[in-house]
């Protein structure tokens, strides 16, 4: 067995990295873009991209600089428990919203657009609601923001730990 990396640890650095900043930034178009003000959980489903990106960046110079292949296993392993845990907050926050079980009690965004106008203020107070961890914003093919996510932590999860498994 090799003490260098191989391509294929490379190619699935790249992957993931790729794949983290996709699914985050789409997560984030749709608040900034679209408009879809982020719930409690939504926000936390995030965490676990915010920390692998820079993981997976690293894992990226590990291959390509050839550092120890045992250093680049390592960093696809954690990129695999960071994705597993968004697993698992994906599938939490899912399960709220098909009322499977119940979710956090303070479950409100985090922060409101609200008009500075005083003339508009009671009346944007009464027409913005944040929105609750319990209500998808919006399902596309019958699944919610929350249930997207699901999928796409899961596959980064079989991604991670078959490059962090694969021999040099």
């Amino acid at each position: 067995m090799s003490a260098t990396n191989s391509s294929g640890h490379f190619k699935t650095a790249v992957f993931l990295l790729l794949a983290m900043v996709f699914t985050v930034g789409s997560a984030l178009g749709f608040q900034y873009i679209g408009g879809y003000l982020p719930c409690k959980l939504c926000l936390e489903q995030r965490f676990p991209y915010y920390a692998g990106i820079p993981l997976m960046a690293l894992a990226v110079a590990s291959s390509s600089l050839k550092w120890p292949v045992g250093l680049t296993r390592l960093l696809l392993a954690l990129g695999g428990l960071l994705m597993l845990i968004g697993l698992g907050l994906a599938v939490f926050h899912a399960g709220v919203e098909w009322k499977f079980w119940a979710g956090p009690t303070d479950c409100t965004a985090v922060s409101m657009s609200i008009t500075t106008d005083a003339g508009n203020l009671l009346k944007d107070m009464n027409a913005i609601h944040p929105p609750a961890c319990d209500t998808a914003a919006l399902r596309v093919f019958g699944l919610s923001f929350a249930g997207w996510n699901a999928i796409a932590s899961l596959i980064l999860v079989i991604v991670a730990f078959r490059g962090a498994a694969k021999s040099a």
